[in-house]
């Protein structure tokens, strides 16, 4: 059991790396549009967004390599993907250099969002999945924070500090690499794609696994119910709807537009520069507790009790920011709203969304399951991201928050009435009865 353990949190820190990858563009930001002279179009759509659509394209894809080469090999592609990215863009000469690598660390991103949860599910005993499994946000969480701290301490350090701030990247990817060579290979891959019992029940054994003859059973006979490995059959229509809807939701949550637009959300509302980035830092602290709030009651609570909270909060908190806009209010009533706001997520859909994706489709087609949350997850991501600043030129923020509210109404009707309750439940019962 301690191995299991070792290894899912070993795995989850591809979850640290995505985080870090995200967040520590932001201290490049000014300093490369300056040295390359690129226009606001340009640099926004192409260099900053660069490892976004590599994201889209990461998140699509990656359940080929995950399906033919198996799980093990694509944690270590990752690994390659971030350690190449942080050590090119930190030396890239010009903003094409720059953007494709930084593309190539967004693949990485994608793939991750896939391949870990998947991995950790397979891995992962019933009544530890979800903590397990969500450790992977919880990193991404503190890779975001330990972003912002490293652009801070490395601001001047040397005339171009930002190659330092994407270069030290470097230092986590290796050390992520290194570990990950030595993981096990996942038992259920194992035995689905190569027919290689011995070996599985040689990982499962090492791994400290409970009742191994009867996982490799249940395994067998999951195959034989759901022998397909083409994802769009009749079979599985509703795991599918409840992929893309709650990886939808996420998205229409707003919490993208927060996380990216924070600081200017905040000077909306009458706070200045200074004050508006110390409420952001408020924020990523914000995340990051009760995330470790949420993985400490995901199995002891469930996941569909975690999704009504987070709905609930989700709705007061946005109609609260919406109203304090609308009747000018004042910063302080919107501060303490968005960190309600970003409370809610981090125990619902934070902490849920990829351990939900990751237990709710079955093992022939668990990896095109992740395939399509992760990309919906990613592509209404990039939409929203790249069209906010549009939308807040046309509309008030009074009546954006007001759209977001009326979207988290929609979430808490699908968690009331479609969203199954997978708490201590193996993934083989739950595969069996939602793909019918």
């Amino acid at each position: 059991m301690n191995k299991i353990i070792t290894w899912s949190v070993t795995v989850a820190v591809a979850g640290f790396l995505f985080g870090f990858d995200t967040a520590v563009i932001s201290g490049a930001d000014q300093a490369i549009q300056a040295l390359w002279g690129t226009s606001p179009l340009v640099h926004g759509l192409f260099v900053m967004s660069s490892a976004l659509w590599g994201t889209v394209l990461g998140a699509l894809s990656g359940n080929i390599p995950c399906d033919k080469l198996g799980r093990k090999k694509t944690l270590v592609i990752i690994g390659v993907l971030y350690l190449l990215s942080a050590i090119g863009s930190a030396l890239a000469q010009d903003p094409y250099t720059f953007a494709i690598l930084r593309f190539i660390g967004g693949v990485g991103v994608g793939i991750s969002s896939i391949v870990v949860p998947a991995y950790i599910s397979e891995i992962a005993p019933a009544n530890l999945r979800g903590r397990l499994v969500a450790t992977y946000q919880f990193q991404i969480v503190f890779g975001i924070l330990i972003a912002f701290l490293s652009n801070y301490l490395l601001t001047g350090i040397i005339p171009q500090d930002w190659r330092v701030m994407l270069g030290i990247e470097a230092i986590p990817a290796l050390v992520y690499l290194l570990l990950v060579l030595k993981a096990p290979e996942s038992p259920r891959w194992l035995l689905l794609k190569h027919n290689k019992e011995q070996e599985a029940r040689e990982i499962m054994q090492a791994l400290g696994s409970d009742d191994i003859d009867n996982t490799i059973t249940q395994v067998r006979e999951s195959a034989k119910r759901q022998p397909n490995t083409s994802l769009f059959k009749s079979e599985y229509k509703l795991p599918i709807t409840l992929a893309f809807l709650i990886a939808a939701f996420n998205q229409l949550s707003g919490i993208n537009f927060i996380i990216y637009y924070a600081p200017r959300v905040f000077e909306m509302a009458g706070l200045d520069a200074s004050n508006a980035l110390l409420s952001t830092a408020g924020v990523g602290l914000v995340n990051l507790v009760f995330t470790m709030v949420g993985i400490s009651l995901i199995d002891k609570c469930g996941r569909k009790l975690l999704m009504y909270v987070g709905s609930i909060g989700y709705i007061l908190s946005l109609a609260t920011v919406s109203w304090a806009f609308y009747g000018d209010v004042g910063g302080t009533l919107v501060v303490v709203a968005i960190f309600v706001f970003i409370a809610s997520h981090a125990l619902g859909q934070g902490a849920v969304i990829w351990v939900f994706i990751a237990e709710i489709f079955p093992n022939s087609v668990r990896s095109k399951g992740q395939s399509l949350g992760s990309g919906t997850h990613w592509v209404f991501a990039a939409i929203i991201t790249l069209a906010m600043p549009q939308v807040l030129a046309t509309f008030s923020a009074s009546q954006v928050f007001f759209f977001f509210t009326l979207a988290m109404f929609l979430q808490l009707i699908f968690v009331r009435f479609m969203m199954p309750e997978t708490k201590g439940r193996t993934l083989e019962d739950v595969a069996s009865e939602l793909s019918e």
